[in-house]
């Protein structure tokens, strides 16, 4: 049985889409680039030669799902932040086995019939499709019990915050962790960990121009959102590795100087100023596992495919 919430706040995204464009630079959120078909351009990239992240996840997956079960132990709610198609949970349901599954995200559309799917697929299991924007705080569902929690942050979605709101973010987790019925929860999530600049890179421009099509499609999604009139001809993808800080930078560049309008507004791009849509940070191990605790969490076990290239951690939640 399927159960759909929405939580979506139309015209609070519209706000903060404005003030993005009115910044300077300028900027718009990243989980604006996942509208019906930005979501299915990001499913397509995760298949590109270059995008080693989600075969690297997989291959941790598939090796060690006992293992990871075995650590997490049976979890009664499985919540699926960011859950897309459910690919990634569906992997691990057969081994962590939950009485309920949680698939948590922003297109509301595309979870609701990824959400549906899952649910034929496992009849014993109760499903829930949540449409919510939870980049600025997991608001829970009053309708759903909060017991014998399990959190799965997979990917590198971690990585679009920065260090101190992941660390917020994963805070506010450990919150909901110590008022649930058990007072205690846990969490296994993935991160991308820093590596060659040249590879890096790749992964998110890669030569048949796929994650650039992912990136150009959010301007359709603002038009939208905010009656703007983007030309997506007339913008390319930027991607590029900021070693100091750690983190990809993915922008939309102006090829010519224009005039963008939208709804109550407008803002002129000088030739070649740049619309930053997303950052990515890259950890090292250690750092990362020491976000973890001070944001509330110990690590459990930890598990890398063999290139060493990403990370998947359990962790669950200190004493409060």
């Amino acid at each position: 049985m399927l159960t759909f919430i929405d939580q979506s706040r139309h015209h609070a995204a519209a706000a903060e889409i404005i003030s993005g464009l009115n910044a300077n630079p300028p900027l718009v959120s990243p989980r604006y680039l996942y509208d019906a078909l930005g979501s299915h351009l990001f499913t397509a990239l995760t298949e590109l030669p270059e995008y080693y992240l989600t075969r690297a996840e997989h291959a941790i997956f598939r090796e060690h799902g006992a293992q990871i079960a075995a650590s997490t132990g049976l979890a009664r709610t499985l919540v699926d932040l960011g859950a897309g198609d459910c690919a990634k949970a569906a992997q691990l349901i057969p081994h962590l086995q939950p009485q309920h599954y949680v698939a948590i995200d922003i297109a509301a559309g595309y979870v609701q019939k990824a959400a549906a799917g899952l649910a034929q697929r496992f009849p014993d299991m109760q499903v829930t499709a949540v449409a919510a924007d939870f980049a600025s705080g997991l608001h829970w569902p009053q309708s759903l019990q909060a017991n014998r929690l399990l959190f799965f942050y997979p990917g590198s979605s971690i990585g679009n915050f920065s260090p101190a709101e992941a660390r917020q973010f994963i805070r506010q987790l450990a919150h909901i962790c110590h008022h649930s019925a058990d007072g205690q929860g846990d969490l296994l999530i993935g991160v991308d960990l820093v590596k060659s600049k040249a590879q890096l890179e790749a992964a998110y421009d890669d030569a048949l121009g796929v994650t650039a099509c992912f990136n150009l499609n959010l301007l359709l999604h603002l038009n939208r959102l905010i009656d703007a009139d983007f030309d997506v001809r007339q913008f390319r993808h930027r991607a590029i590795f900021n070693a100091e800080a750690s983190r990809i930078e993915m922008s939309l560049v102006a090829r010519t100087a224009q005039q963008v309008r939208w709804r109550g507004g407008e803002r002129y791009f000088d030739e070649g100023e740049a619309l930053l849509t997303e950052h990515s940070y890259k950890y090292q191990k250690e750092d990362f596992l020491a976000l973890l605790q001070e944001a509330g969490f110990d690590a459990v076990q930890c598990w890398q495919d063999e290139n060493q290239a990403f990370l998947v951690c359990h962790a669950r939640s200190c004493d409060a």
